[in-house]
């Protein structure tokens, strides 16, 4: 999954950016409004952590702008602005979660993985697909029972597929979600992966839909 940060703090920014990097997501992280607008008008996300009090452009004006440009994915506001009526607002005006300053990561991350969730129309942690079972909160997975250890990588190509069975994702759409603006991409890193996941997975788990991309079939 490929999501925006918009946070200006550079010690909250470095802390956040690493932790869900380190979880598995592809992050583009900008450091003001006017940064954040044209990130968003130039790539889709998968979600959007949005801070408040920005330079620039405020945080509230981004928001309003994405929906009115009739962007829907999931916006979860992570700021300083306590007040009751600072969260109303935001709310409001389109966010679909919001956590204060100083928040906990964990709580943080679960609160991405709910709205992950709920954008993609699921309302169960677990992912069950024959034989095999995913926890995206704990990473534990298991096959006939047994656990299966992945690599952040191949859980970045196997969430979006598992998210939508049945949905064809192209090559550059999954490398998209695996790879932010500074990473280094390799020409065949998604096969890579997808042999990964097979072998670990078994073979009929992720299908190749040839000169399309990939997609995890219907149950």
């Amino acid at each position: 999954m490929r999501l925006l940060l918009v946070e200006d703090d550079l010690m909250i920014g470095e802390v956040v950016l690493e932790t869900l990097r380190s979880e598995g997501f592809a992050v583009d992280w900008v450091k003001d409004g006017a940064m954040a607008d044209t990130a968003l008008r130039a790539q889709i996300y998968d979600l959007v952590v949005l801070d408040l009090g920005l330079p620039k452009k405020d945080g509230l004006d981004v928001l309003r702008s994405m929906r009115a440009r009739k962007q829907r994915m999931p916006v979860l506001i992570a700021t300083a602005r306590d007040a009751v009526e600072q969260r109303i607002a935001g709310l409001d005006a389109g966010a679909d979660d919001y956590v204060v300053k100083p928040y906990d990561i964990d709580e943080l991350l679960a609160r991405i993985r709910a709205q992950l969730r709920r954008a993609s129309g699921r309302a169960e942690p677990v992912y069950e697909y024959g034989n095999v079972t995913i926890n995206p909160a704990t990473k534990e997975v298991t096959v006939d029972g047994a656990p299966v250890i992945l690599s952040a990588r191949e859980w970045a190509v196997l969430e979006p597929l598992l998210a939508r069975p049945g949905l064809i994702l192209s090559r550059a759409q999954l490398e998209e979600k695996l790879f932010g603006w500074k990473d280094d991409v390799s020409s065949n890193a998604v096969e890579v992966y997808i042999h990964g996941l097979r072998r670990k997975l078994g073979s009929k788990l992720i299908q190749n839909v040839r000169g399309v991309g990939y997609l995890v079939p219907k149950v």
